[in-house]
């Protein structure tokens, strides 16, 4: 069984962007490819930040997140090389749509003060990054296990080619752009 959300972009959004900028041809029309989800650690944190950061990852998504090494050794920042500063997911196919739909259902509503997202984030390449300041706004994290609080950074690469079209796609998928931002 196909996600909720991709049936509703085949069945609604990719006609209705088909209409509004006259594409030929229903390849043209822009989708979402992959959502990459990042979760950095402060070096100077004790041994066990990556570790609780991968778990907390790991129940958001529903995927094991690969650990994010250091490249080189920076002595301002107490970074060795080879250590461990985060983790990363990426997510393809109906997962993505899966969390898609989980992160604007549920999870940014639960943000204190929620009136949107902003809609410069994006790169102007059509993809769009949000930073999110805690990870407890997502509905399967158990508050009582938390030792930190932990932001992280999604990233929603689109097949857009400027952001005027990724802006369209993103606001017929659901995305909850604040006015006037």
């Amino acid at each position: 069984m196909k996600a909720r959300l991709y049936q509703k972009y085949v069945d609604n959004v990719r006609p209705a962007l088909m209409e509004k900028r006259k594409y030929g041809n229903v390849h043209e029309v822009p989708k979402i490819e992959k959502i990459v989800i990042n979760m950095g650690v402060s070096a100077s944190l004790e041994k066990g930040a990556v570790e609780d950061a991968t778990k907390d990852l790991t129940m958001i998504t529903g995927r094991k997140p690969v650990i994010n090494k250091a490249r080189k050794s920076i002595a301002n920042f107490k970074l060795r090389e080879g250590q461990s500063i985060g983790c990363h997911v990426t997510l393809r196919r109906d997962v993505m749509y899966e969390f898609f739909d989980r992160l604007v259902a549920a999870a940014l509503p639960r943000i204190r003060d929620f009136r949107g997202v902003s809609s410069r984030s994006f790169d102007g390449r059509g993809n769009y990054s949000l930073g999110i300041s805690d990870q407890t706004i997502f509905p399967e994290v158990e508050l009582d296990k938390i030792k930190r609080q932990q932001g992280m950074d999604v990233t929603i690469v689109t097949s857009a080619k400027s952001n005027e079209e990724a802006l369209d796609l993103l606001k017929m998928m659901g995305m909850p752009f604040a006015e006037g931002r």
